[in-house]
Parts: C-alpha cells; structure tokens; sequence
C-alpha cells in the first residue's frame, strides 16, 4: 500500500481583514491554552515543524502560537549551521531537541533542511541526500509510536510576495537583521528549490505524518489557519468543538486616499501597500 498522501488544509480565512483576525486570534489562543494544559497534565508531547522559503511567515506564525502560553512548559528550537558531526549524524542532531513530556516544541525549520536548503545549495552531498529521504518517514512513525504528537507546516509563497517582504525587510530599521546574502542566494536558485520541495511532498508524506500545506500569501491567513489545524487535529480531552468565525464575518475591505484618489474595497494586503507608499 503506498503510505505516501498530501493533505489538504482550511480555508476559513481568506480575506480576512485585521480587525477580525485579531478577534479570531484571540479566541484561537484561548483553545491552545486549552490545549497546552491537557499537553502539560497528561505528559503529552508535541512537535510542530514549520517550514517553508525565507520569508514565508514561518517565526511570526510560531509567534502567534506562543505568545500568550505558558513560556516554561514549551520552547522554540531554531537550529545554527550544522558542525560536520552533526551534519553526519543527522537525526541525531534533532532527537535532543524533540519534546519532553508535558511539553510543546515549535520548530522553526526542522530536520526537512535535508530535504530543501541543504541540497538546493550544495551543502549536503548526494548519498546524504538519499539516505535522509529514505529514512525519514520510518524516523517520524517511530516517534509517532513513541507518543509524539507531530503535525508539519509547509508555509507557502509566491515569488513576487517574498520579493516584497525582502525589500521591506532592507528598507525597515527594525526588520533588516531578518536579511541575509544567503536569502538572495537561495530565492536565485527558486526553481531548484521547487524541485525538491515536490520531491518532498511526494516522498516524505504519510496518512500518518503529513504535511499542511499552507498558502502565506497573507500572514494573517496563514497563522489563523495553522492554529485552527493544530487544535482541530489534536484530541486534547476536554475540548469544546471550537467554530471558526463563518466567511461572511471574516472578508473586510478597506479604504485609503493616495494623493486625492479613493481606493475602495481593499483587501489587507493592497491597503497595507499604498498604506506604506503615503507614509
């Protein structure tokens, strides 16, 4: 029986404007607290990988996940450049850092470098390639068997939409440390990467550990979307059936002038663009 499938995900939010969004987070928090409780009282353990590009939303989104948690019962784990051990001992340099009982681990990329950055670049060579992508999903059901609740983001964007978010990143005093060379370097090699990330899906996905596949076009969606996910897909107990908010209370236009001329029925994204060109 072939294991491998992808997994289609929500879609409550679209277009939803930041008024809404920040009632709907709010409301989404609460049911992680929920969750986060029933994690730490039964000795749970849970990990949730986000990957995706540079710039696709991956540390804002853990952001919003844990901002109003308990800070001493989960942690982040964003990784430095492999040493040349580690980079031989591949899940072994993740299984240190998976969660304890009680516990939440966000990563913010994961052991899937393996799968994306490490061979659009040339940092792995071709055998370890290889073995990573057949070892991983065995990897994944064994701790799975083990206990570990494991749920994997693909944040997804566009090649203009990370254009735009590395020129506001260079130009705005408080994001430019989010820039590096290596961000240019990599989005160069955009059709590369691509490659291997259909690689991926293909080969590293299973009814049992599958990959969420989420649009981050909007931020807002995209973090929405996967809290949603998270609470929906872990039977955390007690849990009341949380109902998102329905699609017509979500959509919210916008309206701004730009140099005498009115511009109607904005989505965020638009508004937010002209919102900066006349600041």
């Amino acid at each position: 029986m072939n294991r491998k499938i992808q997994k289609a995900v929500f879609n409550f939010y679209k277009d939803i404007g930041y008024s809404t969004y920040s009632r709907e987070k709010k409301r989404l928090q609460v049911e992680l607290l929920n969750l986060q409780h029933w994690v730490l009282e039964g000795k749970k353990r849970v990990a949730l990988v986000f990957e995706g590009r540079d710039a696709a939303g991956k540390g804002s989104t853990i952001k919003r996940f844990v901002e109003n948690l308990m800070p001493k019962y989960l942690r982040t784990v964003e990784l430095e450049t492999p040493t040349p051990v580690e980079s031989k001992r591949w899940f072994h340099r993740y299984e240190k850092h998976l969660p304890k009982p009680g516990e939440l681990v966000f990563f913010d990329r994961s052991w899937y470098n393996r799968a994306l950055i490490e061979p659009t670049m040339g940092y792995c060579n071709k055998s370890q390639y290889k073995y990573f992508m057949k070892k991983v999903l065995d990897w994944e059901e064994e701790l799975i068997h083990d206990g570990v609740i494991l749920i994997k983001f693909y944040l997804s964007v566009d090649k203009s939409t990370q254009l735009y978010r590395f020129e506001e990143r260079i130009t705005d005093p408080l994001k430019y440390w989010k820039y590096s060379k290596n961000d240019q370097m990599v989005r160069n090699k955009w059709d590369i990467f691509t490659n291997y990330k259909e690689q991926m899906f293909a080969r590293t996905s299973s009814r049992m550990s599958p990959w969420v596949m989420v649009n981050s076009n909007n931020k807002l969606y995209a973090r929405l979307t996967c809290m949603l996910y998270a609470i929906s897909h872990i039977d955390y107990g007690k849990k009341k059936r949380f109902k998102p908010l329905r699609e017509e209370k979500l959509r919210q236009r916008y309206r701004i002038v730009v140099d005498g001329v009115p511009f109607n029925g904005l989505d965020y994204r638009q508004y937010s663009v002209l919102k900066q060109l006349t600041s």
